[in-house]
């Protein structure tokens, strides 16, 4: 379907493909965040931003920013943006997509002579994946004084994370003050990563919530003995009680993703001892990543598995430590005002769009907690993601684009904060 957007989808294409075409050789699409190609990706955004008029900077936390000034710049400033680091062979599209088309919202502005009562400032965050220093969200954390300190020490190939942000232009020696009040808005384009917007011919997702992640660690003791000559019924198997209580947290977790509201559950780390072929498995250690978009599923699941461990381990004559919980981050909803700019924005493109949770993290989630935030999800070819296979049409995220575009304009439009006089009242 042919129509008429108000940004130009060849020039989010080019720019897509150019920052594709830094990665390493044979490895597509990899550009990690630390590392001299991720420095070559960031030179290139660089420049497209200054040639659209944009003055840039590198922030204390190391994140680049393209700013545009507003005509009242005391109503705050309208944030957009997303991550540019990729995760090890897989990153075509995520983030790349979201910083271009923040990119594209301000060189359409100014094509078409639009100026805001805001500044507007294109951002991208870095480290919004894992990185070589075990941690995420960097950027995004240390803009808005989230970032615990004692990360600044954690330590990768003889260097550590406070060097490593200098060397990109950041300020570790007053990253721990840094925090940004003037944030009026935030807005983030990312693709969907999941198959649900392709599945059920959508254009477009207006994410209510980005999920908690709760992640819980279980140890399960059993007893060494010989695989040849200890009896089937006289051994005390802690992978068969494993594999049992992985096969039924699945189920439990199907149950549950049937209710209102994003749920998913995944044993995805698993250590066995003594892993060897001759002996029955003396213990087990696994850890569940466990994601909700409402808190309270997550605290039943929670509930559910105290319970269900206890029975197990009867059953198949082991021990089960009581689950430890790892990590536990509450869900983070999309500002309500926000949610309806964009179907408003959605509906002015003439794109179909729904409300749907996301299950990954994001830089909104940090940014949220200090300011209005919201995000827009955009298919991705059968859900791939995190992989060389990862893919979205240019069609659809320029379509996106238009959104935020859209989205951007309504907020700009926004005069609450402003009093008769013309000062901030935020």
């Amino acid at each position: 379907m042919k129509r008429n957007l108000p940004v130009n989808a060849a020039r989010i294409a080019e720019d897509i493909a150019a920052l594709a075409e830094i990665t390493e050789p044979g490895r597509p699409w990899t550009r990690r965040a630390f590392s001299p190609l991720f420095l070559e990706g960031r030179a290139y955004i660089e420049a497209r931003m200054k040639a659209a008029g944009l003055e840039t900077r590198i922030d204390a936390a190391g994140n680049l920013i393209g700013r545009r000034t507003g005509r009242k710049p005391w109503l705050g400033t309208i944030m957009v943006g997303s991550h540019s680091d990729t995760v090890p062979d897989g990153g075509r599209f995520d983030g790349i997509a979201g910083v271009i088309s923040a990119l594209e919202v301000a060189r359409a502005l100014s094509d078409q002579g639009i100026e805001l009562d805001h500044d507007l400032e294109i951002v991208d965050f870095l480290a919004e994946e894992v990185s070589i220093f075990g941690v995420s969200c960097i950027g995004s954390r240390g803009m808005t004084g989230q970032l615990p300190e004692a990360w600044l020490s954690r330590v990768s190939d003889g260097r550590d994370l406070a060097d490593s942000i200098a060397e990109l232009g950041g300020r570790p020696d007053v990253l721990m003050q840094q925090n940004r009040p003037d944030i009026a808005g935030f807005l983030e384009l990312h693709i969907e990563q999941g198959p649900v917007l392709e599945a059920e011919k959508e254009d477009i997702g207006i994410v209510t919530a980005i999920a908690g992640i709760t992640r819980l660690e279980i140890t399960i003791d059993g007893r060494a003995d010989h695989a040849g000559t200890t009896p089937m019924d006289r051994r005390a198997d802690a992978l068969v009680a494993a594999s049992q209580l992985v096969l039924d947290i699945r189920n439990a977790a199907a149950e549950l993703a049937k209710t209102p509201g994003h749920f998913a559950a995944t044993v995805g780390e698993f250590r066995i001892e003594p892993n060897a072929a001759n002996v029955v498995p003396s213990k087990v250690v696994l850890l569940i990543d466990g994601r909700a978009e409402i808190h309270a599923d997550m605290e039943a699941f929670c509930r559910w598995l105290d319970g269900h461990i206890g029975k197990l381990a009867g059953a198949y004559g082991v021990t089960i430590k009581a689950p430890n919980r790892v990590s536990d981050n509450l869900p983070t909803p999309g500002d309500a005002g926000l949610l309806a700019t964009l179907e408003a924005a959605s509906t002015r493109v003439g794109a179909k769009h729904r409300r749907m949770a996301s299950g990954a993290g994001h830089d909104t989630a940090w940014i949220a907690k200090v300011a209005p935030a919201a995000m827009i999800f955009v298919p991705c070819r059968e859900g791939r993601s995190h992989c060389p296979d990862e893919w979205a049409d240019n069609d659809d995220i320029a379509l996106g684009a238009a959104v935020l575009f859209e989205g951007v304009r309504e907020m700009d439009k926004d005069s609450k904060r402003e009093r008769a006089d013309g000062t901030h009242t935020g």
